[in-house]
């Protein structure tokens, strides 16, 4: 019991205070490949302190469950978080929850920021929430068929079985199924995460808006809550990719020296899925709301190849 204490306190501080530098470095790679100076890596933290400094501005309009969704939506990225396996495949609360659960509670994250854009009676807020909850129905059955590719090989559908199978087995990434779910997971790894071509997160133009539209009237603490699960849910969505299908460095267990390389290799493995995230906004466009699905689309295709080919080969 203590072990496991031990090991879900070293992975919750890790998710929280590793989540905002990814956001840091992929802002600085992509304004570095624009050739523009851009924000530090570390202003995302700088960022956060400031916005639980300010205080806030709640509408007349909203309800509880304005108050309620920053809260919702953080610990429940958490929880996700911790279900997932980062350094070691035993993950910390492995043995709770599975590959539906983490999808669940991401959606339990969505749901809530979804009904907070309506709760204010703000028509951009309504208008991200509709697209959200769009873009969430194509994207979680191809998230679904990806994660399920890779189930069937291991006999479950729990992560910690998913990561342990895959320990030493990493030719396998190679198989035609492994790369087509590895490819709908990247797809929905970038349509989750709001980034180009799918959302622009540092746009300002209200009509394009989708994730930052349903937080237009969050400011202070609240704000800053919300913007940290955001990155948590990127740093826990990454993270799936790489150690499900690319689990190179991933150890046994959270003690000993191993967790130091387990670390170091994590560090390395989201560096290189970082600057593969930025080269694709770079070289994209954002797309058209209406040829969103279609991408999404592409990506649901591919994981119910994966997972046809399962069976085939």
């Amino acid at each position: 019991m203590m072990e496991r204490m031990v090991e879900s306190a070293a992975q919750l501080v890790l998710l929280v205070a590793l989540a905002p530098l990814v956001t840091g470095v992929i802002r600085t790679l992509k304004a570095r490949l624009q050739t523009r100076r851009g924000p530090q890596i570390f202003q995302p933290y700088r960022n956060l302190f400031k916005l639980f400094r300010k205080g806030m501005v709640i509408p007349q309009t909203a309800s509880w469950i304005f108050a309620a969704t920053p809260w919702v939506v953080f610990f429940s990225t958490i929880l996700a978080g911790l279900m997932i396996p980062m350094v070691a495949a035993d993950a910390p609360l492995g043995l709770i929850g599975g590959a539906l659960a983490v999808i669940y509670l991401l959606g339990l994250g969505r749901f809530f920021l979804a009904l907070s854009g309506l709760d204010t009676g703000s028509s951009f807020g309504g208008l991200g929430s509709s697209r959200e909850m769009t873009i969430s129905a194509l994207a979680e059955p191809a998230m679904m068929m990806a994660i399920f590719t890779v189930a069937i090989g291991a006999g479950s559908t729990g992560l910690t079985e998913i990561a342990g199978a895959a320990i030493g087995q990493t030719w396998r990434f190679l198989a035609p199924a492994q790369m087509f779910a590895f490819a709908a997971l990247a797809v929905v790894l970038i349509a989750e995460t709001g980034r180009i071509p799918v959302d622009n997160p540092a746009t300002h133009l209200e009509l394009t808006m989708i994730h930052e539209g349903m937080i237009l009237e969050y400011s202070g603490p609240y704000l800053a809550l919300v913007e940290w699960a955001a990155s948590i849910k990127q740093l826990v969505l990454m993270t799936l990719l790489i150690n499900c299908f690319w689990p190179v460095g991933l150890q046994h267990t959270w003690f000993g020296f191993g967790a130091l390389i387990g670390i170091g290799w994590l560090l390395a493995k989201l560096l290189l899925l970082s600057c593969a995230i930025v080269l694709v906004e770079t070289v994209n466009a954002k797309m058209r709301l209406f040829r969103v699905p279609e991408l999404l689309a592409v990506a649901f295709t591919l994981g119910s190849l994966a997972l046809v080919s399962t069976f085939l080969f």
